[in-house]
């Protein structure tokens, strides 16, 4: 595996992208999202409201500047910590969830399906993929630069990253991935929940950080998310850092990474804001500067 893509600094200053949307069609956060450059669609997942024990999604398609495009539900998929965007090459766009919810919400596979506006999806209408047998918590992520896909998910309660060839894996041939390596590094504070994670080149990014808090994290202190950065060839730890972007948000929380590629690579980082039953989105980035 050579360096193909370079690395995001994440002491780099970060940039507000999109601001405060309250387009998603569900009154919930956001949980992860991922972008479909080829035709300027943004994709965002949400718990559906109510139904998280069930692991009922919605999805949503938005246009680059927030604009609702459309909408699916998903029903006992999971809790949506993870998506994926995939152009095949005969042009259909693919889109990968965590699926088959089990009894705590979460995905213990993962899928692709193609998106249609006001459909739902069941777990029995989709080719649910079980590559880690046993395993709980599997979510994807595609790194659309090497046509990889990293599937976390948990063994024995550990979270894991497992990465593969993505054409490999839609071939079902899950015994020759390219790495395997524990979740670590995420927070200082190792209570803190993890809030998502992408794929992009030879690294592996991950995002963590708690609402909010007059207690434990008030906004005087301008929040304690950290983004972090895993190399894929050694597991090991290359970069953290706090973020203060968007500190101004009410609740702030984060959620969800992404990469932008194009016209210049960002890396995208989703923050969820507003009060409970009317909740916004936005979305910071982090430029590569060489």
């Amino acid at each position: 595996m050579g360096d193909t893509v370079d690395r995001f600094d994440l002491s780099v200053a970060s940039e507000r992208w999109l601001w405060k949307k309250d387009t998603l069609k569900e009154p919930t956060v956001l949980q992860s999202f991922a972008l479909d450059e080829v035709h300027k669609h943004l994709y965002v997942l949400q718990i559906v409201w109510g139904g998280s024990e069930a692991g009922d999604l919605c999805l949503n398609r938005l246009d680059l500047r927030g604009k609702r495009l459309g909408h699916m539900y998903l029903r006992g998929f999971g809790h949506g910590v993870g998506i994926g965007v995939q152009h095949a090459p005969d042009g259909t766009v693919w889109i990968w969830t965590e699926c088959a919810a089990g009894d705590s919400g979460y995905g213990r596979g993962v899928t692709r399906f193609r998106f249609f506006p006001g459909a739902t999806r069941e777990v029995a209408d989709v080719n649910v993929r079980f590559p880690i047998p046993g395993s709980t918590g599997n979510q994807p992520s595609i790194c659309q630069a090497t046509s990889r896909i990293a599937v976390r998910h948990r063994v024995d309660d550990v979270p894991r990253y497992r990465i593969y060839d993505l054409a490999a894996f839609v071939a079902g041939d899950y015994t020759t991935h390219l790495a395997d390596f524990p979740q670590t590094g995420t927070h200082p504070d190792p209570t803190v929940p993890f809030q998502g994670f992408a794929l992009h080149g030879e690294h592996l990014y991950q995002l963590a950080g708690t609402p909010y808090d007059p207690q434990g994290n008030p906004p005087a202190g301008r929040g304690d998310t950290h983004v972090s950065c895993l190399h894929i060839r050694t597991g090991e730890p290359v970069q953290r850092e706090r973020t203060e972007a968007g500190h101004s948000l009410s609740f702030r929380e984060p959620e969800g990474l992404a990469v932008r590629r194009t016209p210049k690579p960002w890396l995208c980082m989703g923050f969820a804001s507003g009060a409970v039953g009317a909740r916004e989105f936005s979305v910071y980035y982090k430029p590569h500067r060489p």
